[in-house]
């Protein structure tokens, strides 16, 4: 403990009022609210010192943090208290400028106390204010490491933490689980069957362990035990959010059987009875456990349930299937800035004569869990009627996990940007053009089988992952393949094409299925240098839609952040939904799946998302839509300055899409950030809108497309258009981009307004002068400068000149004159010229 002089009194609050600290709590012997409580954190040092530790009432263990500031620690007391004093016992790794903070929600945060030029040691801080949530939110820290509590502890008076405890057994008739069983006779559910003549019994061995799973996070007050002669006799009644981080919420030491109550008071999805010592030489037996719970607190959110008004379910034998998607085509072709959204899931079978046209934000996909289970007779179509054959706007639609039999042997998919075409079987030829071969701008195809021959015609570009094809027969300008048998060879002088054989690191997009009558998603396991499909294989793991939110239009950030919080997954069926908050995703390998592209619209200048530094969360299907007032970010990936390794089990984001304007005015700062290492970006659109509603220089402004600070991070399909600075900033180390696709900003007003350090124009690919290594393959940076045709940009990509720095088959264009570029990567390659919209290369820099 360290003794304070008035001098280091540390300046707190808006008014810099000086705080007094004292040097012991002022209420030592009074058991703090927080104490045994379930606390989380936005990252830890080691697994030794986890965020459960600086609230276990021990001083011999602590939490501490990545070394990087803005790290935080928040306890979950387990119901609403009116908060006095917060107490921080810091370790040598202290924060120098921190604040203490309350919320009703674990979202929403209030200010009790800021602290600046803090100087370790025993903080005690008198507070005022109500809430179930208190944390510290360490803005700076005062030495190298990260944030350090010995213990982190709240006073105060709870607000019913008892009363109002329920005489229902929620857990009664609840899945449960155990270390270990005796005998078949003996399994974990018999312990919660509401039956005092069955029994679950563990092997003869310490230490063992029975859990319930409650189906939601609830407020648990009691626990009663009804030992059968093989007792515990010491053991810890334990909950969990996730049934991974445990929280002591009772320690029992030298019981003697039979039945006894416990009084406890804490949170969580799972409660389980952990024990260390028996009472005999046999196992631990239990006849029963009954878990009781509370009446306060916000209702818990369920898990499952039905897929909502936007979701068309069929079978081969649905009357009308024809006129169905003749409707949602009808009402969608043209709706490009519409807000209907809309998917068709089609049960396994064989489906005779179909032509599925699909419009604006409709998907398609089969409900099995390989293609071949949903058979298509006729065709899965695109095309460009409405836009008189023009298939450069035919964005935000998808088809997945469906195998076609094309009605006169070649499908037609003139798609253009944000139109996966995934998990496809097409038992013969792929057409990637327009009926009359007009214009078109795409496209993305992974994890698909074509036995026939693609032909892209006009096509600009195109990227194709894990994948066979039975021939490719041209291309535009930028035709790029990774992992593709079948694929042509690279040419990329003479020719469109880069080709590498195998694809480094990929896993594929989260799909929902059916298993019997039951929906499930499906989770595919990661591939290292991948070649060909991924099924019928399927490694993966499988999740029952009971364990998603099924999030529905109406539905609130407070809501959603809720499910989270209670251990839920989230599949957003189609709609548009307006955040009111950020959406927080704090727990490792959470899947957030959306379908028919559900749009998430951040309100008032907040973020739309924000995901913590940690393993395998996966982000797909949905798009992102900027709001009126600026958002900083609007998806961010890790918490600034993260550090941990996820090589093993990274992030994904794939098929999640971002547009600032066009459906009108938007703003963000920045649109993507991506801090967490080894995430690998598996196909997105990031686009500030060049035609449509809210467009212009600063209506609907936004700086920055994506910006990668994380470190080993891997980009395949990357599509990033128009912003008004940088579309791409890389400053992480070891990144790697696997083609990419890129138009500056059509209205940029004059050569004056995009001039920065001497260069005209920000490039479309900036790797920062820091990074030492970085590798790039197949991308190409287009300018079409309406606004001033004069422009002449500097280059297209800008990177700096060091060993580890190899980009490979680069291109530059000029659309038909309307502006130019000067050079293709830093001062070299040669100048576009003229209204001829042919590229000039790069194949190798340096």
């Amino acid at each position: 403990m360290r003794l304070r002089s008035l001098g280091a009194a540390l300046a707190v609050t808006a008014a810099l009022t000086a705080l007094p600290l004292t040097t012991t709590p002022a209420a030592a012997a009074e058991t703090p609210l927080s104490q045994g409580k379930s606390a989380t954190a936005s990252s830890t040092e080691n697994a030794g010192t986890p965020a459960a530790d600086a609230v276990d009432g021990s001083t011999a263990t602590r939490w501490s943090s990545a070394a990087s500031d803005n790290q935080w620690l928040q306890v979950d007391l387990g119901t609403s208290a009116s908060v006095t004093q917060v107490v921080l016992n810091w370790e040598a790794a202290y924060g120098k400028d921190y604040k203490v903070q309350i919320s009703n929600d674990g979202s929403t945060w209030t200010d009790l106390k800021s602290v600046t030029g803090g100087d370790g040691g025993v903080d005690t801080l008198d507070v005022s204010g109500q809430g179930r949530y208190v944390r510290m939110l360490g803005v700076h820290r005062a030495t190298t490491w990260g944030y350090s509590l010995w213990e982190f502890q709240v006073f105060g008076t709870a607000g019913g933490t008892q009363t109002g405890c329920s005489t229902a057994n929620a857990a009664q008739g609840r899945p449960a689980s155990a270390s270990s069983t005796e005998n078949a006779g003996t399994p974990a559910s018999a312990a919660f069957d509401g039956s005092t003549t069955t029994r679950w019994s563990s092997q003869p061995a310490d230490p063992q362990w029975v859990q319930v799973d409650l189906g939601s996070v609830q407020t648990v007050c009691k626990v009663d035990l009804n030992w059968e002669a093989a007792y515990g006799k010491d053991f810890q009644i334990q909950a969990s959010a996730d049934g991974q981080s445990w929280t002591t919420l009772k320690s029992v030491t030298g019981a003697t059987g039979g039945t006894a109550s416990y009084d406890v008071s804490g949170s969580g999805r799972y409660v389980r009875i952990y024990g260390t010592a028996r009472g005999t030489g046999y196992g631990y037996s239990l006849w029963e456990v009954a878990v009781h719970t509370t009446g306060t607190g916000v209702p818990p959110v369920q898990g499952g349930g039905d897929l909502g008004p936007n979701v068309i379910v069929v079978d081969p034998s649905t009357p009308g299937l024809q006129q169905k998607f003749d409707q949602v085509f009808a009402q969608q072709e043209s709706a490009q800035f519409g807000s209907g959204r809309y998917q068709f899931l089609l049960k396994p079978g064989t489906y005779n004569g179909i032509n599925a046209q699909l419009g604006f934000y409709t998907s398609v996909s089969g409900l099995g869990l390989n293609p071949d289970d949903t058979q298509i007779n006729g065709d899965i179509t695109v095309d460009a009627g409405w836009f008189n054959g023009n298939a450069t706007q035919n964005f935000w639609r998808s088809a997945e996990n469906l195998a076609i039999t094309p009605s006169n042997g070649t499908d037609r998919w003139a798609v253009a940007q944000a139109a996966p075409f995934r998990r496809i079987h097409v038992k013969g030829g792929l057409n990637l053009a327009p009926n009359g071969y007009g214009w078109a701008s795409g496209g993305y195809i992974a994890d698909s089988k074509i036995d026939g021959t693609v032909g892209p015609y006009s096509q600009q570009q195109w990227y194709t992952r894990d994948s066979s094809v039975g021939g490719w027969t041209n291309g535009v300008w930028n035709m790029t393949f990774t992992g593709v048998q079948g694929a042509p060879a690279t040419n990329f002088d003479s020719g469109p094409y880069t080709t590498l054989d195998t694809t480094p690191v990929s896993r594929e997009k989260p799909f929902l299925y059916l298993d019997g009558s039951a929906y499930k998603v499906f989770v595919p396991a990661k591939r290292t240098n991948a070649r060909g499909v991924s099924w019928p294989a399927n490694a993966g793991t499988s999740i029952p839609l009971d364990q998603f939110y099924v999030v529905k239009p109406g539905a609130t950030a407070a809501t959603i952040n809720q499910a989270l919080a209670q251990g839920l997954n989230l599949l957003f069926t189609p709609g548009v939904y307006h955040l009111d908050r950020t959406i927080e995703v704090t727990r490792a390998n959470t899947v957030v799946l959306g379908l028919g592209l559900a749009t998430l619209v951040p309100d008032n200048g907040v973020d739309a998302m924000h995901v913590a530094d940690v393993d395998g969360v996966r982000l797909a299907g949905f798009l992102i839509d900027a709001g009126p007032v600026n958002s900083d970010t609007l998806l961010r990936i890790g918490t600034p300055g993260a550090t941990a390794d996820h090589s093993a089990n990274p992030t994904t984001m794939q098929d999640v899409f971002i547009r600032i304007g066009g459906a009108g005015p938007g703003l963000a700062t920045n649109s993507v950030v991506v801090n967490s290492n080894n995430t690998v970006i598996d196909h997105t659109w990031i686009w500030r809108a060049d035609h449509g509603s809210g467009v212009g220089w600063e209506t609907n402004r936004a700086d920055y497309g994506l910006r990668v600070n994380g470190n080993d991070v891997l980009a395949t399909g990357l599509f990033v258009e128009h912003f008004n600075k940088y579309d791409v900033y890389w400053s992480g180390e070891r990144g790697r981009t696997i083609f990419f696709q890129n138009e500056k900003a059509y209205d940029a007003p004059n050569a004056a307004a995009i001039t920065h350090d001497g260069i005209v124009g920000y490039a479309a690919y900036k790797v920062a002068d820091t990074v030492t290594t970085h590798e790039a393959w197949g991308l190409g940076s287009y300018c079409n400068y309406t606004a001033d045709p004069s422009i002449v940009q500097a280059h297209g990509f800008q990177v700096p000149v060091k060993p580890g720095i190899k980009m490979h088959d680069l291109l530059v264009i000029s659309l038909g004159g309307m502006g130019q570029y000067a050079h293709v990567v830093n001062d070299t390659g040669a100048p576009t010229s003229g209204t001829s919209t042919v590229p000039s290369k790069v194949i190798q820099f340096p």
